[in-house]
């Protein structure tokens, strides 16, 4: 779930819940609560089955990791190809372990390749998998709430996915941007209460797009209480989320 989404990605698949998965799992779910002592509510909001979307802001490269072990269900996101292409034991090591947390390795690109990556996340989607993503399109330097980009609503609307808002309150407290190493700090994790955006209209509707996307990150916002930027996170590189919201919509900016 990195904001790296641009992709001529490999084929989706659902997440393996097989023994990599349960050890992994089993091992970092006591390891991460020991050490972050993670507050987490909300965790009865996730629906148990079918396609569900977990919308989160982003602070720190340490979310893609606190997210999927907080959540009452597996969850998939994409990852940047090169956490799946190293070489050596460390490149097993992150191989291993992307894969075991549900991640799926993507190129970067953009165009066609942006596109790709959006059809990527409609596919885990439709095979009734959880997909976890970042609106904001990257990860927000100074701690603020950036407007959201238009992608995670086409998702949702073309899929029909709930979409269940995610809070991350203090992770960039254990990494900040730019820290080599994570450093000790507790983490709270918060899940709204799912939202059902089809009121908003079609996926081919630029209006229902970002009305939805507005209602979203109301929600994080609402989970987080940061302070709103009242603007798009352009920092650079952009996050692709962004390159996708624009390949569907260009800068929809209203």
């Amino acid at each position: 779930m990195v904001s790296e989404i641009e992709a001529d990605a490999v084929p989706a698949t659902t997440v393996r819940q097989g023994p990599l998965y349960r050890i992994v799992r089993g091992i970092l779910r006591p390891l991460v609560r020991l050490a972050y002592r993670p507050t987490i509510t909300g965790a009865e909001s996730v629906p148990k089955h079918g396609p569900v979307i977990l919308a989160s802001n982003h602070l720190s490269f340490v979310d893609s990791i606190v997210i999927p072990l907080a959540s009452p269900r597996p969850v998939q996101f994409l990852a940047k190809s090169h956490y799946f292409t190293g070489t050596g034991f460390s490149g097993w090591v992150s191989r291993t372990f992307f894969t075991a947390i549900g991640a799926v390795g993507v190129e970067r690109g953009v165009g066609a390749q942006a596109q790709e990556a959006l059809d990527q996340g409609r596919r885990i989607l439709e095979s009734g998998a959880a997909f976890a993503l970042y609106p904001e399109g990257t990860r927000s330097l100074d701690g603020r709430l950036y407007r959201g980009r238009t992608g995670v609503a086409w998702l949702a609307l073309q899929t029909g996915a709930t979409v269940v808002p995610v809070g991350l309150v203090g992770t960039q407290e254990i990494q900040p941007v730019g820290a080599k190493l994570p450093r000790i700090r507790p983490v709270t994790v918060r899940f709204g209460a799912p939202l059902d955006l089809s009121r908003h209209g079609a996926a081919s509707s630029g209006r229902a797009r970002r009305a939805a996307t507005d209602e979203i990150m109301a929600a994080i916002h609402e989970l987080t209480g940061q302070e709103l930027a009242g603007r798009y996170n352009e920092t650079p590189p952009a996050g692709t989320l962004a390159k996708l919201a624009d390949r569907v919509a260009p800068r929809e900016r209203v």
